[in-house]
């Protein structure tokens, strides 16, 4: 199992990646490398807390508890983001602006999640 550092080291360069894929127009690319970004977030938050995190579920109750602690809006807003990522990639279902969005939205989610970390 990956520890909480590589977690949060993934996700911060695959949320670079996702970026450098929409300037590409590879919609698909980013809407997935944005959305793994997030998921690798909540797995660092569930591995230093000794959650389970292994599958897409687990991750939204991650992200669930998360939102009970903190009650952020960043972290509710960000998810949801996210979740339209992961939608667009199975789905192609939206344009650029609309994954650019999705995508700052991420970023957000990103940081405001990592301040949770203990060592971020």
């Amino acid at each position: 199992m990956q520890n909480t550092t590589t977690y949060l080291e993934q996700g911060r360069a695959l949320l670079e990646q996702a970026y450098a894929d929409l300037e590409a127009d590879d919609l698909h690319q980013a809407s997935g490398m944005g959305w793994e970004a997030a998921a690798h977030i909540l797995q660092a938050v569930a591995e230093e807390r000794g959650w389970e995190h292994d599958d897409y579920r687990l991750l939204i109750g991650v992200a669930s508890k998360l939102y009970d602690e903190t009650r952020s809006y960043d972290l509710l807003h960000g998810l949801g983001a996210a979740i339209m990522l992961y939608t667009n990639f199975h789905d192609g279902v939206v344009g650029r602006e609309w994954v650019g969005s999705c995508l700052d939205r991420v970023r957000v989610f990103v940081e405001t999640t990592a301040e949770l970390l203990d060592d971020h």
